[in-house]
């Protein structure tokens, strides 16, 4: 079955997918978003900073938490690439951020009643890991596989995550389900062992990337990242020349930060606005894995038809009418109804951008611009939970906290009808204009 370097690469590379979506499906979006409300006084968390005291709300303190663990991120990123650029240690950096990420989420099991300090520390270790370990996942793609390849290599990355994801927010939900069954205490006891399931899934399935995602056996060098901060900049005045593909990267940083705060703080607002159970919770997001996948598929069919920046101008339209029609709903079903039209146009969204981003890369610039894509995705989504928090922590209403998130899109529809993308792919491959 894999009987060359280049399909066991490609098989390690896609099983990291697999393997770390069980943190994106049950940690970030389903699962511990609405354990960790729980965990919070009922009044809020008291915090004291430099000699100033308040009290935030639990869906306040989640926003904030993953704007901390992002700007960690962003700041590091660049200096991280650069050391293992210099130490041609890609691997060994995946590695080693994958197994203190798997631990810190493994070890969520001991954050019990009352023990949100311990809970809120160790999730920014794991999302700090979690999204450092993609920094150097991602820069793998464009050595593994060129032109029309890639795109079929990203979408083979994407269809593993989504079943990956989708398998352990399964065990995740049968458990908290039917905690009785399986002789465990409550709800909460169920949750914490699905916590511990989702670190080991993590780590045990990420072994294969380890074996066979070698930087020795790439049919094509994986190519320098940044020097640093300086490295950083160099390459963004570098993509300043090329005005298409500097527009589209700035919508993209726009949407991109709404879609992803959407995903990571929908559960929370499902239960403070809606009053849905946990349960009810899991339901909708395995619901969403299943129907994502075919949301991807014919979205990107949409793209061949019409065009890539019509398919993501669409499905950003109806973003706005997500995030609209979110303000206003007040029953359960509205809000599957909802968690459906967001599946549809979520995975299509991220795969047709990642694919029309590429197209406007000059050639041999695949590695340097993707890596700086990746960096810049994470700056830029400090700023959605951000704003999701400061909105809460003044107002007290997450429904207007979402409301705000329409904003990050029609920024990002502005700027993609200025994008011209024949111009662009003309632009990247030194044509005249």
């Amino acid at each position: 079955m894999l009987d060359t370097p280049k399909q066991k690469a490609w098989f390690g590379w896609c099983m990291y997918d697999w393997a770390n979506s069980a943190f994106a499906t049950v940690i970030m979006a389903a699962v511990f978003p609405v354990y960790f409300t729980f965990l919070v006084p009922e009044g809020g968390a008291h915090l004291s900073l430099f000699g100033l005291s308040r009290t935030v709300s639990s869906p306040a303190l989640w926003g904030y938490l993953i704007s901390i663990s992002m700007l960690s991120v962003a700041f590091s990123a660049p200096y991280l690439g650069a050391l293992a650029d210099h130490l041609g240690a890609r691997r060994r950096f995946l590695i080693g951020f994958t197994l203190i990420g798997a631990a810190a989420t493994a070890l969520l099991v001991l954050a019990g009643p009352g023990r949100w300090i311990l809970a809120a520390t160790l999730f920014i270790v794991a999302n700090f890991c979690f999204a450092s370990g993609n920094v150097f996942y991602n820069a793998f793609l464009p050595a593994l596989a060129r032109g029309i390849e890639m795109d079929r290599l990203s979408a083979r990355g994407f269809a593993s995550g989504y079943i990956g994801g989708g398998l352990i927010l399964l065990a995740s939900f049968l458990l908290i389900q039917f905690h009785d069954f399986f002789g465990l205490a409550d709800r909460g006891a169920a949750t914490r062992l699905g916590l511990l399931l989702t670190g080991l899934w993590w780590g045990i399935f990420a072994l294969p990337t380890f074996f066979y995602l070698r930087e020795d056996v790439l049919p094509h060098p994986p190519g320098r990242l940044f020097s640093g901060l300086r490295g950083y900049l160099r390459t963004f005045a570098e993509i300043r020349r090329f005005r298409d593909l500097l527009l589209f990267l700035v919508a993209f940083l726009f949407y991109n930060d709404g879609i992803q705060t959407i995903i990571v703080v929908s559960a929370i607002f499902a239960r403070e606005e809606l009053g849905l159970s946990q349960g009810s919770i899991l339901g909708c997001f395995l619901m969403i894995q299943f129907v994502a996948m075919p949301g991807t598929l014919f979205f990107g069919w949409l793209a061949e038809r019409i065009g890539a920046r019509k398919a993501i101008m669409i499905s950003l339209v109806l973003f706005i009418g997500v995030t609209i029609y979110a303000f206003f709903m007040r029953e359960a079903w509205q809000f599957w109804a909802l968690a459906a039209v967001v599946a549809v146009i979520f995975g299509g969204s991220q795969a047709i951008s990642r694919s029309l981003y590429g197209a406007l890369i000059p050639p041999g610039k695949n590695a340097e611009f993707f890596g700086f894509y990746a960096i810049s995705s994470k700056f830029a989504s400090i700023f959605g939970p951000l704003v999701f928090a400061l909105i809460t922590d003044l107002t007290g209403s997450t429904r207007l906290s979402i409301l705000a998130l329409a904003g990050f899109f029609l920024v990002g529809i502005v700027l993609l009808s200025m994008v011209d993308i024949d111009r662009g792919k003309l632009q990247a491959k030194g044509e005249p204009l």
